[in-house]
């Protein structure tokens, strides 16, 4: 993924990013346990309250806007210096159009490095957080490997992850590396990137691995059935018994996600997927998975 110059001195505080990419190390296909929970920076964020969100949402930004704005007034500022200059302030987690436009009006390359820096280095995830709000903003394809590990920490960093990655060039297989390495919520930031894409290359991994069992998949599963075009995969179910039981998963979520997402009430090809689900999952051999399935969409379509 990324070279690492290791934790620093004996003492001295790690950086998220090589907190993200040793346990990432310890086992390369899989999500970090509980997310990276805790970072090294726990024990800071315990300890005090950070501010709250302000009551015009229109306005979370503006405070880390004007703190970037005026480092980048001054030519001679160092990326460090900001290292601890966003504790005192709201740092919104996703894309947030103040600190984008704070980012188009600084110097490029500069804003570049700045937040490649405090990804990088940053032993805190308020700068963190910004450092990679700047890269989503003026990155490059060069900081894919980059955004990739810190996003690994995905609860926090996943929603600006997955905007950082979608508008890349390439970004569609990088998506897909992290979609196989996050839950909870930083996958479903990660699918929808994928679902918006809408890319062709992206529909296998979709039809067969987007649901990984987790109840906020009812947020996206409406869409994963739509982008992946799923009635129309139909005509594969023959021969992939995985596809069959991810579509029942997809089914099953779909069937009581009001609220979240798109339901089969208002799916427009449910009633042939069901029916195609049906027959196939018939000819495969038993399983839990199946039989539960099964029985959720009897039920759901007899009451």
């Amino acid at each position: 993924m990324s070279d690492t110059t290791g934790t620093g001195l004996p003492g001295s505080p790690t950086p998220l990013f090589d907190h993200a990419l040793q346990l990432h190390q310890l086992a390369p296909g899989e999500p970090l346990p509980r997310d990276g929970e805790p970072y090294p920076d726990d024990e800071s964020h315990r300890s005090r309250r950070g501010p709250e969100a302000p009551e015009d949402r229109h306005s979370a930004g503006k405070d880390v806007a004007l703190i970037l704005s005026t480092h980048f007034a001054t030519a001679s500022a160092l990326p460090s210096e900001l290292a601890d200059a966003f504790h005192d302030v709201y740092i919104p987690i996703h894309r947030n159009e103040h600190i984008a436009a704070a980012a188009e009006r600084a110097d490029r390359e500069r804003c570049r490095q700045t937040g490649r820096w405090l990804v990088r280095h940053g032993t805190d995830r308020c700068s963190v957080t910004v450092g990679l709000a700047l890269v989503a903003a003026v990155g490059t394809a060069d900081d894919i490997p980059l955004i990739q590990t810190i996003g690994l920490l995905s609860n926090r960093f996943g929603p600006l992850a997955a905007h950082a990655l979608e508008i890349q060039p390439g970004g569609v297989a990088a998506l897909l590396w992290l979609a196989e390495r996050v839950t909870g919520w930083g996958h479903v930031y990660v699918v929808e990137a994928l679902c918006r894409l809408d890319d062709p290359t992206a529909r296998p991994w979709l039809l067969r691995r987007a649901c990984d069992g987790d109840i906020l998949n009812g947020y996206f599963a409406g869409q994963v059935a739509t982008v992946a075009r799923l009635h129309e995969a139909l005509v594969d179910l023959d021969s992939d018994s995985d596809m069959v039981d991810h579509i029942g998963r997809l089914l099953h979520l779909m069937s009581d996600c009001g609220g979240m997402g798109l339901t089969l009430a208002h799916y427009p090809h449910a009633g042939v997927v069901l029916e195609a689900h049906a027959r196939h999952v018939g000819s495969l051999g038993p399983t839990i998975e199946r039989y539960f399935t099964v029985a959720v969409l009897t039920q759901h379509l007899t009451t």
